[in-house]
């Protein structure tokens, strides 16, 4: 299939893709005109040709499609220096990688005047349209704009069953008088964002209804209801305006203020920012930070690389962005992919732990928290500093309290572990692991060689000196990870992660099954209890 057919096909379907397009070659380069297409799974059309330097793009695609932003990549076919592949064929290329993200779910239940109306906005905004209605005079396509899907059911509620609805999904309710089964029907639904337009007085007659048929108080308060802005709307086309209005608030982070003087439920939490904690970093420690500060009332959301290389996946937050489901379950607290601020809203409203592919916090000026932790754990400061909220704290080595950030937490082992420092440094990095039962750099599992790493073996995995725990595989071939001692498989790389040499992919305790594998380390704990006293000292709420 040609490739501009299949991006056309995955538009049409609105499957995220990516083309990546040669807009500059120099010297030797495989190829000087091409268009390699990437989609969200791996799976690719086209060629740009150059083995390394074309995984190398892929690799970028996949990321600029985490991040929902087009770049663009350079690479030299080259051993050494700036960009460098590691090839030998000595020219330079330039890529263009164009994101095409997934056009917005919009769903107008009653296909009324005022739907009609949020339709054409809708559409010109770029959400990709459904409508649905039991009438079918409501239906005439000639009343939409051109792709809007038609549903017509028996009933408000057949024709509701029939369309495909996501946590994403914007959903607006604007019947004739078939709201009463239409929001039930919804709430009983994935959809985050639910709009009803409906008088005061009607608002208590759906609460009433969705009560009475088992709907929670909480998912009810969630419903935008009267839903738009207060602009004095009064025409369908008015009407519209102040409903697109208030979607595009939303999806932007920003807080707006309901027409009953109460602000949304998700703008609210925008509003509420006195307890928003963002973490930097989602690994095992940042993990053991997030679970002890969400379970002291704090919302939270965690920012990583778009594919984190954690050790511990399975008590790590960053398994959100690295598992198919999106999502990560660490001691009865569940960490969510967003896709956006207001996705991260959404799932904070709903008791849960937002985490986002932003390794830079460039959503930091739209969630504006009260608390920012740097949990990278990366031994050095990548960019994090005091104006980036009002109380600033970081994990470990590299930065210097009072200076770069408020506060800094002790992360080494020993007595001073998880002591606050308000004035100057951790103990430096050593570069050496702890010790359990006499074994230090025998516990740590680390590649041979550069290359994708296969694990053989999963974590809570009991493992025996001289087993092969995991294979590296190049183009040359394999090479094997073996274990220098016996114990539990305590932390495994994810599969596929692309590691270099010498670089850990997991460890091994001694101490065998008695280990608790499963939940967060002593270590995390004694740093979550740091942080927390750090935020309660430094905060003024």
């Amino acid at each position: 299939m040609n490739i501009f057919a299949e991006a056309a096909r995955l538009f049409e379907q609105n499957t995220p893709f990516a083309l990546a397009t040669i807009i500059e070659t120099k010297g030797s380069a495989p190829r000087h005109d091409a268009i390699l297409l990437v989609q969200e799974d791996g799976r690719t059309q086209g060629t740009i040709g150059g083995g390394m330097i074309e995984r190398h793009i892929i690799s970028e695609a996949l990321e600029a499609l985490q991040e929902g932003r087009s770049r663009v990549v350079k690479g030299s076919m080259s051993r050494t220096g700036k960009d460098a592949m590691d090839m030998d064929c000595g020219g330079t290329m330039t890529v263009h990688i164009d994101v095409q993200g997934i056009r917005p779910d919009m769903l107008l239940i009653g296909g009324g005047h005022v739907n009609r109306a949020v339709a054409k906005l809708a559409s010109d905004l770029g959400y990709r349209v459904t409508v649905a209605d039991s009438w079918e005079p409501n239906l005439n396509a000639k009343l939409f704009p051109p792709n809007t899907q038609l549903i017509l059911g028996e009933t408000i509620q057949d024709a509701i069953s029939q369309v495909t609805i996501r946590d994403n999904t914007q959903v607006i309710i604007a019947t004739n008088h078939e709201d009463t089964a239409a929001l039930p029907a919804i709430l009983k639904s994935p959809a985050h964002h639910v709009g009803q337009l409906a008088s005061r007085r009607k608002v208590e007659t759906l609460r009433n209804k969705c009560l009475e048929l088992g709907i929670s108080e909480t998912r009810f308060q969630e419903v935008r209801t009267p839903v738009g802005l207060d602009i004095g709307a009064e025409s369908p086309e008015e009407i519209a305006v102040s409903i697109m209005g208030e979607i595009l608030a939303l999806s932007r982070g920003k807080a707006i203020r309901k027409r009953s003087g109460k602000s949304a439920s998700l703008s609210s939490i925008a509003n509420r920012n006195d307890n928003l904690v963002v973490i930097r970093g989602a690994g095992d420690l940042a993990s053991g930070t997030a679970v002890k500060l969400h379970n002291s009332g704090y919302k939270v959301v965690m920012l990583d690389l778009p594919k984190p290389t954690v050790i511990r996946t399975n008590v790590s937050f960053a398994g959100a962005l690295l598992n198919d489901s999106g999502q990560i379950t660490v001691e009865g607290i569940t960490a969510r992919k967003a896709r956006s601020v207001s996705d991260a809203l959404s799932i904070i409203n709903d008791g849960n732990i937002p985490i986002m592919a932003d390794p830079d916090g460039q959503t930091l000026r739209q969630f504006k928290p009260a608390v920012l932790v740097d949990g990278i754990l990366a031994k050095q400061n990548l960019g994090t500093h005091r104006k980036m909220a009002p109380v600033t704290i970081a994990l470990g080595p590299g930065f210097n309290a009072g200076e770069d950030v408020d506060a800094v937490i002790e992360t080494c082992r020993g007595h001073n572990l998880a002591r606050v420092i308000y004035q100057g440094e951790a103990e430096p990095n050593t570069g050496k692991p702890g010790t359990i039962m006499g074994y230090a750099e025998e516990r740590v599992l680390r590649a041979p060689c550069a290359g994708q790493v296969n694990p053989e073996v999963a974590i809570g995995e009991l493992v025996e000196e001289g087993q092969v725990v995991a294979n590296i595989m190049t183009d040359s071939g394999n090479q094997q990870v073996i274990t220098r001692i016996g114990g539990k498989v305590r932390g495994m790389i994810s599969t596929g992660s692309e590691v270099t040499s010498g670089f850990k992919i997991g460890d091994i305790d001694p101490r065998g099954a008695s280990v608790d594998h499963a939940t967060v380390s002593d270590k995390a704990r004694a740093i979550a209890g740091g942080v927390l006293e750090a935020v309660l000292k430094l905060s003024t709420y």
